[in-house]
């Protein structure tokens, strides 16, 4: 479903405009760059043990560090994509007994002092211990 299509929700921006999710890194993408990097994380120290030349172990060890930026970076899109996509529709916590925020904001037409108050009722203290039961 589009952001144009989604009732009632802003689309999330990315440098702004609205996310697209077919522009822009995909999760094969991401695993390659993560594969690359395991294999650049085990091979750097191993190069320092087989006394490769310290040039090359440097050049090793800064490609790890711009391999950990590229794929912080993918994984920030695509978390973001998963957050839009989230988005749609509110879920309500299994064991919550009390309203949640969203439901406190999109209550209609219900003040929400009257649901603080019912939420309050729930919670019985004993006026002279202060201990709740």
């Amino acid at each position: 479903m589009t952001p144009e299509h989604r009732a009632g929700s802003k689309p999330v921006l990315y440098h702004g405009e609205p996310l697209d999710p077919e522009r822009g890194p995909g999760l094969g993408c991401f695993w390659f760059q993560v594969t690359v990097l395991v294999f650049f994380v085990v091979l750097t120290p191993l190069s320092v043990a087989w006394g490769w030349p310290s040039w090359l172990s440097a050049v090793l060890l800064f490609a790890v560090i711009g391999l950990l930026l590229v794929a912080g970076q993918t994984i920030i899109f695509l978390l973001r994509l998963v957050a839009s996509d989230r988005r749609e529709g509110r879920r309500r916590p299994l064991s919550s007994q009390t309203p949640t925020i969203g439901e406190i904001e999109d209550a209609p037409g219900e003040p929400a002092e009257t649901i603080e108050a019912e939420t309050a009722t729930t919670d019985t203290e004993t006026e002279s211990d202060g201990v709740r039961e």
